[in-house]
């Protein structure tokens, strides 16, 4: 380097605050010329050992490692914003569009689970309120049982004694047989309606066969089998079931057949109503038996006016059927779906006041036979006897009333044939009987033993059906039919 080049950097140096800087010129070993100068740090007093400037470069390294992870990190960011950017500037709406529609997507979802939720919760809604309807019918039925089992105790507190006078052969003095009674049974007349163990002690103590129940005059039996006019019940049979019920509704109903069926009903159209709870309004209509027998109604009738108990029927078109809570009958045209006429039966008692032994509400009760309409009921003023009344089935009119001594409470059914009203003894005994008879015709009750099968040890309806020729009931679940034979009239 020329001396005056040193000489300016010596300057230069100087003048930068190198205060101690020293310049030389000297041989080196070899005999060459060489200019040196010194400058001493302005920051360090000594120059590190060579292991001290291994450790600064690796610390160096290190440091440049993680700035250049730092930097690629933020560069990866800046070119995700860009991406960001770009889609933002170039595609906007079809970027909004497709977020709108993810979002939309998950909203639906959102609602669809929402709603299935509110599905479930109805449902579980549903079914609380049927399991507490359910829940009073079998509270209101262990009622009805524990009344039946002090009634029962107390029927066999009085039966004892009654048993034995009777066998004494000190029985009541009756009427003289009229012309139409048979030798070993008599007229019953008078009875003691304060006394329910007295009535149920007839079916004991007159046993007549059945095909000697009546005679005519020249004492022949009236007998012909097949004949299809009216006659006096001789015997019932098996009996038959067509249907179960699925749910606790139908542990009790009615079901039924017109026996005068209009347009657009035939002889096959049937009709179900389970009566179980409050607020009875649902009438089935299975257009065949098929349908009726496999369970698929063809129709759901929603009447404008709750039902009570198991006496409804129907006829010529109509169902008749009491008022909830009322003494009211109502006539509900059925193709028309409307109420043609209503009528309050005088002083019926309702609503749990005269029903049958079963209970039920079944205060009244209608019925059909070959001449029409009737109703079977109670009052005070007979002080709990069925009274039977015909109705005009169009205005619901009473037309004629009978005053019976056959007390309701004491008996568990009783339906209509030829004009006259027959009761069942239990609705709980397997082997039950047929066990009173009230002809409308002389006014004369008699008694019957008659056997009636209780299958399923429940019989909350009993009706007749004079089309078929047939009883059809309701026994617990069950819905059943029996054959019968009338004697010839």
């Amino acid at each position: 380097m020329p001396a005056l080049q040193l000489l300016f950097l010596a300057c230069l140096v100087w003048g930068m605050g190198a205060r101690t800087a020293q310049f030389r010129k000297a041989n080196d070993r070899s005999g060459r010329c060489q200019y040196t100068f010194t400058v001493a740090s302005p920051s360090e007093s000594s120059c590190p050992r060579e292991d001290q400037a291994m450790s600064a470069i690796q610390d160096l390294q290190r440091d440049s490692s993680i700035q250049h992870a730092d930097l690629e990190s933020t560069k990866a960011r800046v070119r995700s914003l860009e991406s960001l950017l770009h889609q933002m500037t170039s595609g906007g709406v079809t970027g909004t569009q497709e977020v709108q529609e993810g979002l939309q997507g998950q909203l639906g979802a959102l609602r669809r689970e929402r709603d299935q939720l509110e599905t479930q919760t109805r449902d579980l809604e549903v079914a609380y309120n049927n399991l507490l309807r359910d829940k009073s019918a079998l509270e209101e039925e262990k009622r009805q049982l524990e009344q039946e089992n002090k009634d029962l105790a107390r029927r066999l507190e009085g039966s004892s004694q009654e048993v034995a006078r009777l066998r004494r052969g000190q029985c009541p003095s009756t009427h003289h047989p009229s012309q139409d009674m048979l030798p070993g049974s008599r007229e019953v007349s008078q009875w003691n309606l304060d006394t329910l163990a007295f009535q149920e002690l007839k079916s004991e103590l007159t046993e007549v066969p059945a095909s000697q129940i009546l005679k005519n005059q020249s004492g022949h039996p009236r007998s012909k089998e097949g004949d299809k006019g009216c006659g006096v019940l001789m015997w019932v049979g098996e009996p038959v079931t067509l249907r179960t019920a699925e749910t606790i509704t139908g542990k009790y109903g009615v079901w039924m057949r017109d026996p005068k069926p209009t347009h657009p009903y035939t002889q096959e159209t049937t009709w179900r109503i389970d009566t179980v709870g409050t607020g009875i309004r649902q009438v089935f209509e299975y257009s065949q038996i098929s349908q009726f027998e496999q369970g698929y109604p063809s129709k759901v009738h929603v009447l404008p006016q709750a039902l009570e108990s198991t006496g409804a029927v129907v006829y010529a078109g109509s169902l008749y059927f009491q008022g909830a809570e009322s003494r009211t009958v109502l006539r509900y045209e059925l193709n028309t779906e409307t109420v043609k006429a209503e009528k309050e039966i005088p002083g019926a008692g309702y609503h749990g006041q005269f029903p049958y032994a079963w209970g039920g509400y079944t205060d009244i009760d209608l019925a059909v036979d070959e001449s029409g309409l009737w109703v079977i009921y109670s009052t005070e003023e007979t002080r709990g006897a069925i009274v039977l009344s015909k109705l005009n089935p169009e205005n619901l009119e009473l037309e004629s009333t009978w005053e019976t001594n056959i007390r309701k409470q004491s008996v568990a059914n009783a339906f209509v044939i030829c004009g006259i009203l027959y009761t069942v003894s239990s609705y709980s005994s397997v082997h039950a009987t047929i066990n009173f008879a009230y002809d409308t015709n002389t006014g004369i009750s008699k008694t019957l033993t008659i056997p009636f099968k209780n299958r399923y040890k429940y019989s909350s309806m009993v009706d007749y059906n004079p089309l078929e020729r047939k009883l059809f009931a309701w026994d617990n679940f069950n819905m059943v039919t029996y054959d019968i034979k009338l004697s010839e009239m």
